[in-house]
């Protein structure tokens, strides 16, 4: 669904709208600043996650674990992607031609898929492991020690699964001496197939963030119904609403920086998909608008670390003592 700013959507194009070539000195500057800052705080916030879920043993809760995994998607982006669009940016070449041209063209993108796939499926249990924990509190977990292992795993296995369909249409093609990644599943007499492969993913979205909003209205309404006990056990029940409710508001924050920074792309790829087009869709607006939402979306393998130091006292305080703060 994401359109990546080193691909041409339509194989008539011989360059890529928003190759360096079409753009000014200072869009050149600011694409680069952006995938410098992006890349940066990405690497280091997600690395720093990892390290203080990996050195504090009362941090590996199951939600924020799924928070691991998440963190371990989004390091795709800053290892393997925004050194490649600098190098474009730069008036390098990012493709090449032969098999080995072929593959890295396809595995290029399904990064890029299976990142975004990933931390949705991730969002997803963290939201059905919160809804455990306050609908059910004296119940075992719904996703316990044994099972979080499976269910990291499961995330991978389907994103990769999922995404892959759609990377089979992408080929490293040469138009005026450059290669790009190109849509080229015409070239295969599927083209009646291709807006449905956009759809599928616009549709996985929107259901997996439909279940998140239901599973999250029906815990804020547990935590507004919930009755108090008696006074020798109202202080320990205060304790943990509070834990809850601060577990909730981080993991909710991270859902809504999800929306915003993937929810504009996705619906771009559908309008290319369903409502543009040829004419429409390579327009200058419409080639800028693209650059927006491809940028929001990268944006969210940064944003997501900055919300868990910002919401969690406990990831602060992990970062102290990394940092040897005191």
């Amino acid at each position: 669904m994401m359109e990546n700013l080193n691909i041409t959507v339509n194989e008539t194009e011989s360059q890529n709208c928003c190759s360096p070539g079409y753009l000014t000195e200072a869009e050149k500057i600011g694409k680069a600043f952006s995938c410098c800052l992006f890349l940066v705080v990405s690497l280091a916030g997600n690395t720093l996650i990892a390290i203080i879920i990996y050195k504090m043993k009362t941090m590996r809760t199951t939600t924020n674990l799924f928070i691991l995994n998440m963190a371990l998607s989004d390091l795709l982006l800053p290892i393997f992607v925004f050194p490649l669009i600098l190098m474009e940016t730069c008036g390098g070449s990012c493709f090449f031609s032969g098999e080995q041209g072929q593959t890295f063209c396809k595995m290029m993108l399904l990064i890029q898929f299976v990142s975004c796939l990933v931390s949705v499926e991730n969002l997803v249990l963290i939201a059905v492991d919160r809804f455990g924990a306050v609908v059910f509190p004296f119940r075992p977990p719904l996703i316990g020690s044994k099972q979080y292992p499976f269910f990291i795993f499961a995330t991978w296995v389907v994103a990769t699964a999922f995404s892959s369909t759609k990377c089979f249409g992408y080929k490293s093609d040469e138009h005026t001496g450059k290669f790009n990644c190109e849509w080229v599943w015409k070239h295969f007499s599927l083209e009646d197939n291709t807006d449905y492969l956009h759809a599928m993913h616009f549709v996985f979205m929107v259901i997996s963030l439909t279940l998140i909003i239901t599973l999250y209205c029906v815990i804020l309404f547990k935590l507004k119904a919930q009755k108090r006990p008696g006074e020798q056990s109202v202080n320990a029940v205060k304790v943990r609403e509070k834990r809850e409710r601060n577990v909730l508001r981080m993991a909710v924050a991270i859902v809504t920086g999800f929306v915003v920074c993937w929810g504009p792309v996705h619906i771009f790829g559908l309008l290319i998909a369903f409502v543009w087009n040829d004419t429409t869709r390579f327009s200058s607006e419409i080639v800028t608008y693209r650059s927006i939402t491809v940028f929001m979306a990268y944006a969210n393998c940064a944003v997501n670390p900055c919300i868990c130091f910002a919401f969690s006292g406990k990831y602060r305080q992990g970062l102290k003592g990394i940092l040897g703060c005191h």
